[in-house]
Parts: structure tokens; sequence; C-alpha cells
């Protein structure tokens, strides 16, 4: 049997999985990925195969492909992955390295658009053919799929929609420099920027950590939410509010007929219901399918897309 190998990079974790061409996901393994550098990324996704092929192998035989999905921008046709963030930039030609250390082809891309691929494939794509799937977790970012083509942009960074203002003044700073982007109100560090910015103003029962790298925990605000607590009442409001006018904002620009929402913010159900709330429907009257919460398991349409990537899909 045709099987591919995924490899989904993430902040924090490296989810390594075979799958076939059909998206099942046949095993996988996770991986602590905590890297500064895309060197020491690289570094940490060859250590971690390394110990995937000796402990737990290959279902059948070697993969037909391996895809990557990466965080930051990323030159698919190429190979290249091209930088993290504007701060942390190193060109590194990351699939030729693998396929030549592995034996294998490798393709890569960023992994919300490696997300998207899966969507397109696996998911809502199987109805629509344009369609947004907006990713909301740690940051906030969006793959557009228009006429069955996904949208990349001149420099491979579109859809990063994370730094965009939508109405919503708190007077937060987000760490591209800008005030009150979207991610810095509504994506998981911007819970976290939130709550500390407006503790003062709000009584709270929520745990905000004071030791530096600790973050507020996000299904945290969202128990205290539905018990009133203040501050985490104000926080979800923001938050649902600000992803609702992005959503009508890119429904303006992009007219889809399907808009898929992924991400651990919205996982569970209850940013959803907020977030319909606050939907004109003027705005959303073309949006047919509607706004949705993605079908995949949101655990893994990382791993997904990163097989969807190898499979060239």
């Amino acid at each position: 049997m045709e099987t591919y190998l995924g490899l989904d990079l993430g902040g924090t974790k490296l989810l390594i999985g075979e799958m076939d061409s059909r998206g099942n996901i046949l095993r996988y393994k996770k991986y602590d990925s905590g890297y500064f550098n895309q060197q020491a990324a690289l570094e940490i996704i060859k250590s971690s195969l390394d110990d995937y092929i000796r402990t737990v192998g290959w279902y059948d035989q070697k993969p037909v492909a391996m895809g990557v999905g990466l965080i930051g921008r990323v030159d698919p046709n190429e190979g290249v992955w091209l930088q993290i963030d504007p701060s942390r930039t190193q060109r590194i030609e990351l699939a030729k390295e693998l396929s030549d250390i592995y034996g294998m082809p490798c393709h890569i891309d960023n992994d919300v658009k490696s997300a998207t691929r899966a969507e397109r494939v696996w998911g809502f794509g199987q109805i629509s053919k344009n369609f947004i799937y907006v990713n909301v977790g740690t940051g906030i970012a969006v793959g557009t799929v228009i006429n069955g083509r996904q949208i990349r942009g001149s420099h491979f960074n579109a859809g990063e929609v994370g730094h965009v203002r939508v109405g919503v003044n708190i007077g937060v700073k987000c760490g591209c420099g800008r005030m009150d982007c979207v991610e810095a109100i509504a994506a998981g560090i911007g819970f976290d920027n939130c709550a500390r910015l407006l503790r003062n103003q709000y009584e709270t029962g929520l745990h905000i950590p004071a030791e530096k790298g600790e973050r507020v925990i996000v299904s945290e605000v969202f128990a205290l939410s539905q018990k009133g607590d203040p501050l985490c009442t104000v926080l979800v409001e923001n938050a649902a509010e600000a992803l609702a006018n992005l959503i009508m904002n890119l429904v303006r620009m992009i007219d889809p007929d399907t808009v898929v929402l992924g991400g651990g913010i919205v996982a569970d159900g209850y940013m959803h219901e907020k977030i319909l709330e606050k939907l004109h429907p003027t705005t959303m009257r073309f949006v047919s399918n509607g706004v949705v919460i993605t079908k995949l398991n949101p655990g893994f349409i990382g791993l997904l897309g990163a097989g969807a990537v190898a499979m060239n899909m």
C-alpha cells in the first residue's frame, strides 16, 4: 500500500505521522519542538524523524513522499523555508535537505496553507470551490481558495490577516508593532495580552501567570465567561466581535460560499456561537454554506495538511 509521511511543525510540538491517499492516519507520534530559529527547528525535525523511524517505523514500506507544514513564509515551488517572521529570517532549502537525507521526495508549505489543502481535499472543499479557512489558534491566519485554486500572493505571504485592525479598540500592542490587530485580541496570545492589559479594570477569578513565558489558559477564560466573570466576559465579547468583523471583511473581499473555522480557539464550538451572533445578515447573505467549524479532527488537520502537501494536492 502506498503511504505518505506528514510532519506538522508547530511552535511547541511536532507531529509526525503516516497516512494513506484517502487521508486515513495510520500511525503517528508527537514530539516537543521548542525552537528559536529555523536552523534549530531543522535539527529538531531531523532528530525527531530519526526517532520516529527507529521507534515507530513504516506502516508497510517506505512512504512515497514526505510533506512538511511550517510556521512562517514558505516557497513551496522551490522547497525553501524563507522565514518564521520578519525578525527571524534564514533561507533554508529544507525540502532538498530532507529529501537527500531520507531518500524520498519532500514537499513543504506554510502550516495554515497546508491545513487549507486538507480542507480542500477532505473537508468542505468537497462541496465548495470558493471558501476561506480561518485558523484561530496561537495566532490567526487564513487560507483562501477561489475557483478551486489556493491563493498565495507574490511573496507567499497571502493570508496573514492576524495583523489587520477590525474596529475593536482596546489599546493592546501587537507583536508586529501595530495596535489592536485582530491577533492581539482574539488569538491565544491575544487573550493573554488583553487579560494582562485589562486586569485592573475588571474583577476576575482568572489565573494570570506572573511567570514570563506562561499564558492564560483560554479554556479557563471560556469557562469563567459562562459563569459571568467580568473580565472573562469582556475578553470573549471583544474576541468574538473582532473575529466576526474579520470574517465579514473577508467575505466582502473574497465572496466565498463557505467560511471554515479551525484552530484551538474555535474547536469546542463556544466561540463559534458567539461569532455567529455578531455576523450581519446582509454581509453574509451569499455565504450559502455558512460559517462552519471544520469537520476534520482539529488535532490532526495540520498533519493531514502535511500529507496533502506530500501528495502534492
